[in-house]
């Protein structure tokens, strides 16, 4: 009898935190490296909310709290939803999780079962199709290819559907891409999904405040009302609020699976941490007048590192309408040798190539479901993202 379960058979170790932990071994070995794999913002926790978590503790916030979020946060959730979407919600239609991740895994745990798919569109988040296997689901992958700016075409999801299909879902802000769907975009998408009563929608909206230029966001229960029962639309505080470390995660969505998803939580962490709801709650009722600073910041930093890929040889990078990242082809790159004498056979061969090279830790795009190409977050410094564009135009300069 085995000791470990089938189920992690499945399931492949994250690509990301693989890269990240690689890029900290060669920082510890002394080498410099520019690390442009972690989707994580360089900027501080803003300080109202900081002051709002030291404050709960002093009022002696510490205890646990209901498996599904304290009231006060299930009711700014409500608050946000309606001002920010125009989706009208109770607060016992949300759920608090330990971030965006445990909310999504919570939701397939409560829902799948053997056989069940699950459409996933590549590029995709490195989590979802594990967590899917993971929960004894299928992930059924979809292609998003560049020369569609990453974006789903209806036709294709059309012919994803089967009777099967239990969930699909839709990440706008996409990581990796940066991929974001217009009204119009998104509503084609929802005139297929309206067609097929039996799919769940599963949006990732986490990036919702990261949009550049004249882009509008929008979420696709906002775009298609008749998707409301059932639609679960999940956010959290992580990356518009610089709060990876605080794990909150939430979403809204139909009682019933709200109920399933919060008794499936309560056997597993129960309620998410006190001191870090308390400051979700700021977060999303207090001001928000650091988002056009990030924002600005972020944009900035987007359009810096696409010229400059777009200037390297063997290079092309689309230029996305939100998040942090980047995800530039390597295709012109592919069959070159690198100058340890590796033939480049593939994305993964190039980003391991320039990271041993030139120190430059990126992820490689077949992680995400889709190649040859490879993911750069740019949630770092200007120079630091000058100075990696510099190294990888050099690394590509050397290839032959």
């Amino acid at each position: 009898m085995a000791f470990l379960a089938d189920a992690l058979s499945r399931v492949k170790i994250s690509a990301t935190i693989a890269i990240t932990q690689k890029a900290r071994d060669l920082k510890a070995e002394g080498r410099d490296v520019i690390s442009l794999s972690v989707g994580e913002p360089d900027f501080d926790t803003p300080d109202n909310v900081k002051e709002a978590a030291i404050a709960a503790i002093r009022r002696g916030e510490t205890k646990y709290t209901p498996v599904s979020g304290i009231p006060q946060l299930r009711e700014a959730i409500v608050r946000k939803f309606k001002r920010e979407n125009e989706l009208d919600y109770k607060a016992s239609q949300t759920i608090v999780s330990t971030g965006g991740k445990h909310v999504i895994y919570n939701a397939l745990l409560s829902t799948l079962n053997p056989g069940d798919e699950v459409i996933c569109v590549a590029p995709y988040w490195v989590s979802y199709p594990e967590m899917v296997s993971l929960c004894g689901g299928t992930p059924v992958i979809v292609s998003a290819i560049q020369a569609n700016e990453f974006k789903l075409q209806p036709e294709d999801l059309e012919r994803a559907i089967t009777p099967k299909t239990k969930w699909i879902i839709m990440n706008s802000p996409s990581n990796p891409s940066g991929a974001a769907y217009s009204w119009d975009e998104m509503k084609k998408l929802t005139d297929v999904l309206v067609r097929h009563p039996h799919v769940w929608v599963l949006t990732d909206d986490m990036y919702e405040h990261l949009t550049y230029g004249d882009f509008k966001f929008v979420t696709p229960v906002q775009v298609e009302p008749n998707l409301y029962d059932r639609t679960l639309t999940m956010n959290g505080v992580s990356k518009a609020y610089a709060m990876t470390g605080w794990r909150i995660g939430y979403a809204a969505g139909p009682i019933e699976l709200i109920k399933a998803m919060d008794m499936v939580q309560g056997q597993q962490t129960s309620g998410t941490s006190s001191v870090s709801q308390w400051a979700a709650v700021e977060a999303l009722d207090g001001t928000q007048e650091h988002l056009p600073v990030f924002k600005k910041a972020f944009e900035g930093r987007r359009d810096l590192i696409v010229s400059m890929l777009n200037q390297t040889n063997l290079l092309e990078c689309p230029k996305p309408e939100g998040a942090f990242y980047v995800y530039p082809s390597c295709a012109a790159a592919i069959g070159k040798t690198a100058p340890s004498g590796k033939v480049i056979e593939n994305d993964e061969d190039f980003v391991s190539e320039l990271l041993s090279t030139e120190a430059v830790a990126a992820v490689h795009g077949s992680a995400f479901g889709l190649g040859p190409n490879f993911r750069i977050s740019y949630a770092t410094s200007d120079a630091n993202l000058e100075e990696a564009g510099k190294r990888i135009q050099r690394f590509c300069a050397n290839l032959r």
